[in-house]
């Protein structure tokens, strides 16, 4: 375990003002392979969407190749960092930023496995550093590699309280040698948390991280959770979802209060090709310095989400369709990473 730290630190909510916006391009030596046009038309609508108010800083092993195919949209705010990847999940293997007492960031750098070493993460674990060594950042780096700890496993409220699921982060397969309460240390601790709440409840069928909290239940300003609810018990996901919602009234930030809890639409099932359901999800939305980037699939559902999100933030809605992204068990928030004002080199 890391000692004291030398001055006090958090993590910010998502609404934190940002830099940029961290994106790593589709290739073809990631799984997008055997769909790569269609998933980087998806990734084109994003990018367009995020750069008309907010950098993009764009990971990929090719910049020239990914510039031309870029040309349309506002290269002046794309920050592009030549870097190899096995994959372009990057809410997982992005830094992670915490703000010190001084309005310092720092970003930590934890391990990546791939979900507990489902798939290959090589190059994916190694990101952060390169981007820190070829000038890309700004802020300081510190490294936790001796701890697995993705992204999207993780919601700050801003103000103290950190949410997360025991199912993913009890993984034997992440870290085997913590128990419940030294990860709970270890997180408040590296974060500057006062309060953790464990999720115990809760799954989407299809999902490949073990129950990540950002498919599950997000916060929003004024002490609000919204969260994916179930219409009718008509199955295990939709049990485990009124569990959820259950566990979530009962929930308090750090000061003892409730959340206002706002509910979400399941989206109608959809499947891959061999009929299995994949985890399609409306929590899993980007809050950027003017927008909230929201996933939508086609679906009558779209416009209710749409709508009850835009009651929770005082920014622009807008919907970005995720039916490519779905088909490898993610969705826009799984793609992006936001980096907080001071994290990003703008001069290099």
């Amino acid at each position: 375990m890391i000692g004291p730290s030398p001055c006090r630190r958090h993590m910010p909510a998502e609404w934190h003002p940002q830099d940029a916006i961290l994106l790593a391009w589709p290739h073809v030596a990631t799984d997008w392979c055997p769909m790569l046009d269609e998933v980087k038309m998806c990734y084109r609508h994003l990018i367009a969407a995020i750069v008309d108010h907010e950098p993009v800083l764009l990971v990929t092993p090719d910049v020239p190749a990914t510039r031309r195919e870029l040309a349309d949209i506002d290269n002046g705010r794309i920050l592009y960092s030549p870097i190899d990847t096995n994959d372009t999940w990057a809410r997982d293997f992005g830094p992670i930023t915490v703000i010190d007492d001084r309005g310092t960031p720092v970003l930590l750098d934890y391990k990546f496995d791939a979900w507990g070493m489902k798939f290959a993460a090589c190059l994916d674990n190694l990101v952060n550093r390169r981007l820190r060594d070829n000038g890309a950042l700004a802020a300081p780096m510190v490294g936790r590699q001796s701890f697995v700890l993705e992204g999207g496993s993780i919601e700050s409220d801003g103000n103290g309280t950190l949410m997360t699921t025991s199912r993913c982060l009890l993984s034997p397969n992440r870290n085997a040698d913590y128990d419940r309460a030294q990860i709970e240390r270890q997180l408040l601790h590296d974060l500057g948390m006062e309060k953790m709440i464990w999720i115990e409840n809760g799954f989407l069928e299809g999902d490949d991280t073990d129950a990540h909290i950002d498919t599950l239940a997000r916060f929003a300003p004024h002490a609000t959770i919204l969260y994916c609810g179930a219409d009718a018990p008509v199955d295990a996901q939709a049990q485990s979802l009124l569990a959820l919602e259950r566990e979530l009234t009962s929930a308090t930030d750090s000061e003892g209060r409730h959340y206002s809890l706002v509910k979400l639409p399941t989206p109608t099932p959809i499947v891959d090709e061999d009929g299995q359901r994949l985890p399609a999800t409306y929590a899993n939305f980007l809050v950027t310095n003017e927008k909230v980037l929201v996933p939508v699939y086609g679906q009558e559902a779209d416009d209710d989400a749409l709508a009850l999100i835009a009651s929770c933030f005082d920014r622009n809605v807008e919907g970005i369709d995720c039916r490519p992204l779905i088909k490898q068990h993610g969705s826009l928030h799984c793609v992006t990473m936001q980096l907080p004002r001071g994290t990003v080199n703008f001069e290099r």
